[in-house]
């Protein structure tokens, strides 16, 4: 595989300083803030720095695999490329462009319904594994239909947004008098208020298809999901972007697994922008990991290329780390590895994970 940017990117740093390059405040804004205060977004690096890395040496890691499975697939690595919407701000391909870009990696994607392209368009020009993610718009009359499509298009999981309730305050955005057009639209936004555990009954009774559950940010939210028979739990706070002075997700993540207690697989998002990120979620006991931003730096600065680049320079990284924590693969880490509570190297926030950006 080539993508014809080895030479132009070998570190994540350059697809973000690329995207800076090429995307207008607007929409540089909308990628990089946060709510209000911007303290969740800040805390999810945080989070990911306060854990340290415990090394084994003398461990035969000649042959390193960093693959892994996703939901029950494949995948080139533990990783699947989180759903985001308008994501025709950063390339006109949009939700096309994401869906050929995994599948060109050999990662799953997960599709928002926030998305201009019909969902079977973009499963069919993908061709890999796809997930589909829904903002509640209507009744459960409605979801069914749009659970139907998904299913007859070829999605092998469905995932509905919970921590979307309430519209946020995003600052950038306000200050800049920015609204992109799907939060100016407010039809429907009733629906996913009041969207409750009674709603999530009648899908488990309706539909045979796996079933997410993406904005779980505690552990007794994670039993109750267990509880009904929820087949992933999806520990995300929006990347930040929706309630303020919440923890960071990786903080989440020990209580949730520990009220999951094998009954559901948990994945999670949330600042993770390195190759160590992605090790730190495995050795908990995490069974993937969503990209968000990550992957639109690489996709605003090249396009599908250069999501598939930034997904192979990324991967160079989780064989280090692995390699270097005496790994030969992610089933040999163990939560020996990570030293909880190490002191925080520098003041944590969108940037924080590229300091070179800096010098």
């Amino acid at each position: 595989m080539t993508t014809g940017l080895d030479a132009d990117y070998q570190t994540l740093h350059e697809f973000v300083a690329k995207a800076r390059l090429k995307l207008n405040d607007f929409s540089w804004d909308y990628l990089v803030g946060g709510t209000e205060t911007e303290t969740t977004l800040r805390r999810n690096r945080m989070a990911l720095d306060s854990i340290a890395l415990r090394p084994r040496v003398l461990r035969d890691v000649s042959t390193i695999d960093a693959t892994g499975t996703v939901l029950g697939h494949k995948a080139r690595l533990p990783v699947f490329l989180a759903p985001i919407g308008s994501l025709a701000s950063f390339d006109a391909g949009a939700g096309v462009t994401v869906a050929k870009a995994a599948a060109r990696f050999g990662i799953p994607a997960m599709l928002s319904s926030v998305n201009a392209v019909p969902i079977r368009d973009v499963r069919k020009a993908g061709g890999g594994t796809m997930f589909y993610q829904l903002y509640v718009r209507g009744d459960d009359r409605w979801v069914d239909g749009i659970v139907e499509q998904a299913i007859e298009a070829g999605y092998s999981a469905f995932c509905i947004t919970v921590d979307t309730q309430v519209y946020s305050r995003r600052e950038r955005d306000i200050a800049k008098r920015y609204a992109k057009p799907w939060r100016a639209d407010q039809s429907g936004v009733a629906y996913q208020a009041a969207f409750s555990w009674s709603n999530v009954a009648h899908f488990k009774k309706t539909h045979t298809v796996p079933l997410i559950l993406k904005g779980i940010a505690t552990g007794e939210d994670a039993r109750i999901a267990t509880e009904h028979g929820v087949d992933v739990v999806y520990v995300s706070n929006h990347g930040g972007r929706q309630l303020d002075h919440g923890r960071g997700s990786i903080d989440v993540l020990d209580e949730v697994l520990a009220a999951v207690d094998g009954k559901a697989k948990v994945v999670i998002d949330g600042g993770f922008y390195r190759g160590t990120d992605i090790v730190k979620a495995m050795a908990m006991g995490a069974a993937a990991v969503g990209l968000g931003r990550l992957y639109l730096y690489g996709m605003a600065a090249a396009g599908e290329p250069g999501i598939v680049r930034l997904l192979e320079v990324l991967e160079d990284e989780v064989r280090s780390a692995l390699g270097l924590l005496g790994a030969a693969r992610f089933a040999d880490l163990e939560r020996g590895h990570l030293h909880f509570q190490a002191p925080v190297a520098g003041m944590p926030g969108s940037m924080s994970a590229f300091p070179l950006l800096q010098s």
